[in-house]
C-alpha cells in the first residue's frame, strides 16, 4: 500500500477520504480503497449513516480505481458467504 507522508495526507480534499467528517480512510488509489474496506469496521464514532455515506464513497472509488468489492453493503464486511454444498 502506498504510505501517505502526514503533509500528503492534509493535502487530500476532504471528499477524498470515506469519511470524511473524521478525514479517515482516504481513497486516493487502488490500495487504499482495499484498505478503506479492510478497516470499515474498526472506525468508531460514527453513526450508521456516516458509514452509508462513506460506503457511497468507497464504492465509487472502487468503480475508479477498478477494485472488485465482493460486499455489496458495509454490512456484509466480515461476514462469511454461503457457499454452495459440494
Amino acid at each position: 500500500m502506498t504510505k501517505l507522508t502526514g503533509k500528503s495526507r492534509n493535502a487530500l480534499a476532504q471528499a477524498q477520504f470515506a469519511f470524511e467528517k473524521q478525514r479517515k480512510e482516504p481513497l486516493e488509489n487502488a490500495s487504499h480503497v482495499r484498505n478503506a474496506v479492510a478497516r470499515f469496521n474498526q472506525v468508531e464514532g460514527v453513526t450508521d449513516a456516516e458509514r452509508d455515506a462513506a460506503w457511497k464513497r468507497i464504492l465509487s472509488a472502487a468503480k475508479k480505481y477498478q477494485v472488485d468489492l465482493q460486499e455489496t453493503s458495509w454490512r456484509e464486511i466480515g461476514k462469511k458467504r454461503d457457499q454452495a454444498p459440494g
